[in-house]
């Protein structure tokens, strides 16, 4: 199946990553239920939405974006959970964050051209659906236990999002949107 986009470019950093951007899609603010799309490719397999992001595109934006395209919802964005690297088959570079969802549309412009599904899963269900064909995904699950606690909401003041910055190295530090104004707080 061909999925159709207007914009098909693909964007890359300096060290030749895809640049990606995904979200885990809570049914409320206790992340006790996870969004998760059939893949276009393996339509019996459940993927984490997100995709690649367009040229001068911020990775929230994008993130939000490949949701309402990937599982037709739309939320309020939380914190960054992280940056992953996928190095296998495709390099690639994937900022994730939380999202909550607050509107879920019946058709969807993924469920329309490719006949995409979606489904609510316990998290630790959907850890163990996504270990055997997309483990890259299940450690974005995995990071939750990992990462700095309750819900917070981005609320943008400005075009930019302050969402992009990630720990270096590997180090071990979240970063949160926070709902008093756009700082970042690094926790």
């Amino acid at each position: 199946m061909i999925k159709l986009k207007q914009n098909q470019t693909r964007t890359y950093d300096v060290e030749g990553f895809k640049r990606r951007a995904a979200c885990l899609c809570f049914k409320d603010e206790t992340e006790n239920e996870v969004l998760l799309v059939s893949s276009s490719r393996h339509p019996d397999q459940w993927i984490v939405p997100g995709g690649g992001m367009e040229p001068d595109e911020e990775p929230c934006g994008a993130a939000v974006r490949e949701v309402y395209e990937e599982a037709g919802v739309k939320g309020k964005l939380g914190r960054l959970l992280g940056m992953f690297e996928q190095n296998q088959d495709r390099k690639h570079r994937t900022y994730v964050y939380t999202l909550i969802v607050t509107e879920t549309l019946e058709d969807w412009e993924d469920s329309v051209n490719i006949g995409r599904k979606r489904k609510w899963f316990k998290i630790d269900e959907a850890i163990e659906e996504l270990q055997s064909h997309k483990p890259v995904h299940a450690e974005y699950l995995l990071r939750l236990a990992d990462s700095c606690g309750p819900f917070r909401v981005y609320t943008p003041s400005t075009d930019s999002c302050p969402c992009t910055r990630v720990a270096e190295n590997g180090a071990s530090h979240c970063f949160v949107c926070s709902t008093q104004g756009s700082d970042l707080v690094n926790r």
